[in-house]
């Protein structure tokens, strides 16, 4: 039972009944319970079915009515909820809000976010140049140093991101030099790890690991080329070699929002 969906006292009992035989038990999940007298109908169904409650129930009338109706029947009760917000109200500096449902809402944050994920996909990779003046962050590198992956992570943090791939046979898009700098970071990486890399990633594909997307010379070529464009935009530049996914994005955003630099 719940006041709102009622989705984590159903994970809850399920992962305990899982302890049982799988046909112990038959589950019902009541949502968005709304008042004192619903309670009682309840608790009076479930002790005609010989049933246990299980509940988290936000609003203080409703626990205490659950509580004590299931007290006066007799009726195996667990309050997941209660002593949950008991516990962090004794270390918080603020009250519990105390309104159901909070977790599910779909607050500005989470339309941000959400936002800020499809604009990551939408201008992945140069798919679409128009994106890359409306982006927050626009990231430019050689292939498989992390720009996806970056990218992503940072729309979950609601930056909308662009990235481009920086290959000598390709024109560079005429809009990344209408960006402002202060907004483009270049990735780098060491030429051995990025071999390593590449060749897993050939490897992965069934081709052969001796391709010259793994070569060595093609591979100083493009960094070489890389380095060309960072001077060439003015961007600072970043050495994403040994550097997780999260260091780099934490990186990246120091970078930008300090103006510039090399990292």
């Amino acid at each position: 039972m719940s006041d709102s969906v009622g989705e984590t006292a159903e994970l809850v009992t399920r992962a305990a009944a899982s302890q049982f035989n799988s046909h112990a038990f038959d589950i019902v999940r009541i949502s968005h319970v709304g008042s004192p007298g619903t309670i009682l109908d309840i608790v009076t169904q479930a002790k005609a079915r010989k049933a246990a409650i299980v509940y988290t129930l936000i609003l203080p009338e409703l626990r205490e009515a659950m509580s004590r109706e299931t007290e006066r029947l007799g009726i195996p009760a667990v309050d997941i909820m209660g002593p949950m917000l008991a516990a962090l109200e004794e270390v918080a500096t603020v009250r519990p809000k105390m309104m159901a449902g909070l977790v599910r809402k779909m607050d500005e944050d989470y339309f941000k976010r959400v936002e800020a994920i499809e604009f990551a996909v939408k201008y992945d990779d140069g798919k679409d140049p128009k994106g890359l003046t409306k982006a927050d962050v626009v990231i430019v590198g050689v292939s498989r140093t992390s720009k996806t992956p970056v990218s992503l992570y940072l729309a979950n943090r609601k930056w909308k991101v662009a990235n481009i791939p920086l290959v000598p046979e390709v024109r560079l898009p005429e809009e990344l030099f209408l960006v402002q700098k202060s907004k483009i970071v270049g990735l780098t990486i060491n030429e051995q790890q990025l071999k390593g890399i590449r060749m897993e990633r050939l490897k992965a594909m069934g081709l052969p690991p001796e391709a010259d997307y793994a070569g060595c010379d093609r591979i100083a070529r493009e960094l070489e080329y890389a380095f060309e464009v960072f001077r060439m935009v003015g961007c600072p530049v970043l050495d994403v070699s040994n550097k997780a996914v999260e260091e780099t994005a934490n990186d990246v955003i120091a970078l930008v929002t300090r103006g510039g630099g090399h990292v």
